[in-house]
């Protein structure tokens, strides 16, 4: 089969309502190299670089309220910075690049997805999304 491993997508694919950060920047543990009181940090299997996750709020309005936040899993050398708040808005808008899922069967027996990226950062124009939704509407 020709795919193997994480699947290819883009961020519209994924959030295509786009979606907030609300939550830090942290490290991911290794939970196997990981001992009582030494944190190592994960790796990427395929990559071998670090592994840093942030909570991110999807702005579908469909959602149900627990379906709407979701861990984004960022592989960089150092921590990734969030783009600066933006003024009046509770939430900072995000966008990431480099976007791949990996579909996977969650404790409760259900299909769910992790969510890698190579890169955050601030949106692009929201009219630039806006003209290309309208556009494919049409």
């Amino acid at each position: 089969m020709a795919l193997q491993g994480p699947i290819p997508v883009t961020f519209d694919m994924v959030f295509p309502h786009g979606c907030y950060v609300v939550g830090e920047v942290e490290q991911v543990k290794d939970f196997d190299a990981s001992t009582n009181g030494r944190f190592v940090q994960a790796r990427d299997k395929q990559t071998g670089e670090l592994v840093w996750q942030v909570a991110v709020m999807d702005a579908d309005p469909t959602l149900k309220p627990a379906q709407k936040t979701v861990a984004v899993k960022i592989l960089a050398p150092v921590q990734p910075v969030p783009p600066a708040p933006m003024a009046g808005l509770p939430f900072t808008p995000v966008e990431f690049d480099g976007v791949s899922v990996t579909p996977y069967v969650n404790q409760a027996g259900r299909l769910a997805y992790s969510i890698r990226v190579r890169e955050m950062r601030a949106p692009r124009s929201s009219g630039g999304r806006a003209a290309a939704q309208a556009k494919d509407a049409a």
